[in-house]
């Protein structure tokens, strides 16, 4: 799976991800004063924030009391502050999409208040009060996904009508059923949960071993395609990670994916999956994991929480993750990048510094991997006693 060339570019064609202002699933709330936007989103936040990672937007007010921040006063362009129960950051200057982006990457909501700031979808509220300053937002209604009535209202503006073609298909509630406005909020982020795709790492050079692991018949079958045909079972969309001297020699059957990030092993393997797909997550297995089993694949796919950068087992010799049978989530790319850009490539130092999902295998020896030929002996004949017994 390679990016078609065509006519000379001054910049690399690159897939992006579907990112709004602020991320990927973003919803503006406008239509009514800011202090009922403001406690509608709090209504969704506590209702939603046990599952998820909730982030709210808005705007100070000229009414409202600032703190000066000394440093900030006195020059100083950044302030972190840590203070129970979370952390505070003063910035100087203004954030821009970019920035912002960045910022919110873990949310796996934002809510926005649109009176502010605009978002990729909308919530909009019919309240008479904020007619005018809607009518005149009217250009940023380009995704409408619910409509609210607030008290005493019963009739969409004319105007919204107009505007939007398809007004009548667009599901309507009333403001004050918060439990209906939560469920809304709550599908949404079922249909915002990313596809699965799978990746068998099969691009190390195996210098350990003396000879391609992925090549190696565990199973009756090279186990770069055992693996691959396990992954099967959870998404059509499996590729065999390599080097690309290597794809020649993966059988035409199945789909490869070359390294683009080369030189950084796993790391670049998992890079050069988002590179080309970075809306998807990724269930990446190495390819040298003999013992691995479709029961403690069936549990990390079952246990998985998108709402992690990772899904990942505990390995129970070092009690690190192990960051080589991971589901890594599509928030995870800006942040391995961000490892990669302070010199480090090691994905197992991403999983212990980031928020995941860090589960204990149900067979923790489905997670030896070999590396060396008296490895390959041992677990040899752990697969032969179990044939004997089966």
């Amino acid at each position: 799976m390679t990016l078609k060339e065509g006519k000379h570019k001054k910049h690399t064609a690159l897939i992006r991800p579907d990112l709004g202002q602020f991320g990927r699933n973003e919803w503006a709330i406008v239509g009514a004063p800011c202090d009922d936007i403001k406690a509608l989103a709090a209504q969704v936040i506590t209702a939603l924030s046990a599952n998820a990672k909730i982030a709210y937007v808005d705007a100070r007010h000229r009414d409202e009391p600032a703190h000066a921040s000394a440093p900030l006063t006195a020059g100083a362009d950044l302030e972190y502050i840590t203070k129970p129960g979370g952390q505070q950051l003063n910035y100087s200057g203004e954030f821009n999409n970019f920035q912002n982006r960045i910022l919110f990457n873990n949310a796996d909501l934002i809510l926005i208040n649109g009176n502010h700031h605009p978002g990729k979808k909308q919530v909009v509220i019919i309240d008479s009060r904020k007619k005018a300053s809607l009518q005149k937002r009217v250009g940023q209604l380009t995704n409408i996904g619910l409509i609210l009535f607030a008290e005493g209202e019963t009739e969409i503006f004319d105007f919204i009508k107009g505007a939007i073609p398809n007004w009548q298909a667009i599901p309507v509630e009333n403001l004050k059923e918060t439990e209906k406005i939560a469920k809304f909020f709550q599908n949404e982020l079922k249909n915002a949960k990313p596809e699965l795709y799978g990746l068998v790492l099969a691009g190390g050079k195996s210098e350990r071993m003396g000879k391609d692991k992925g090549s190696i018949n565990w199973h009756g079958k090279d186990q770069r395609y055992y693996i691959a045909d396990l992954l099967k079972s959870y998404t059509d969309s499996v590729y065999i990670s390599c080097r690309a001297d290597q794809q020649q020699e993966v059988d035409p059957l199945y789909q490869t994916l070359p390294d683009t990030f080369t030189g950084m092993g796993p790391f670049g393997a998992i890079l050069s999956a988002f590179r080309e797909q970075p809306e998807k997550a990724w269930l990446v297995v190495a390819c040298d994991l003999p013992l691995l089993d479709k029961d403690t694949l069936d549990y990390l796919v079952n246990q998985r929480d998108t709402s992690a950068i990772a899904t990942a087992f505990k390995n129970s010799y070092d009690g690190f993750p192990e960051p080589l049978i991971t589901i890594w989530e599509p928030k995870s790319y800006p942040v391995l990048l961000s490892f990669l850009a302070q010199g480090y490539s090691c994905p197992r130092k991403v999983l212990i510094n980031s928020p995941i999902n860090i589960l204990q295998a149900p067979n923790p020896e489905a997670l030896t991997n070999v590396n060396t030929p008296e490895e390959k002996d041992r677990v040899q004949s752990i697969l032969q006693k179990r044939s004997i017994t089966a």
